[in-house]
């Protein structure tokens, strides 16, 4: 599996608005962006250079936050998983492109995506939905 790099640490928050205060004045991470849409809040957050971003979101089910690694090719990469009997959870849509998540058997959440929509990212800069 050749993995090109982890993206974003996909945390699930019960309140994105009270983490964002917590992440920012607290930690000092900087805001990338606070969007809303489709029942669903999700905030980026940069601790330190990226990657990855921590993005927190409220509709993220659990504790165990997921781990969201970049390959070239989704296909590919299902394939080469397929072949070493990983159980697949997820697969669905990103605006980055195509992913798809499983879980370790230790109950570790990992995500593998393809990005077909690099200029995605820029959409979302600097927003505030909330």
């Amino acid at each position: 599996m050749a993995f090109e790099s982890l993206d974003f640490v996909y945390h699930p928050s019960r309140d994105v608005k009270r983490d964002i205060a917590y992440f920012t004045d607290v930690l000092g991470g900087r805001l990338r962006f606070a969007v809303e849409g489709m029942g669903a809040r999700v905030a980026a957050i940069e601790l330190a250079p990226p990657p990855p971003l921590l993005l927190l979101a409220d509709h993220v089910k659990g504790s165990t936050p997921i781990l969201v690694y970049r390959v070239a090719s989704l296909s590919r990469a299902l394939a080469k998983l397929t072949k070493h009997g990983w159980e697949e959870e997820a697969t669905f849509e990103i605006p980055h492109g195509p992913i798809c998540s499983f879980r370790a058997p230790g109950g570790q959440r990992i995500a593998v995506y393809e990005l077909t929509r690099p200029a995605a990212a820029k959409t979302f800069e600097g927003r505030r939905d909330f």
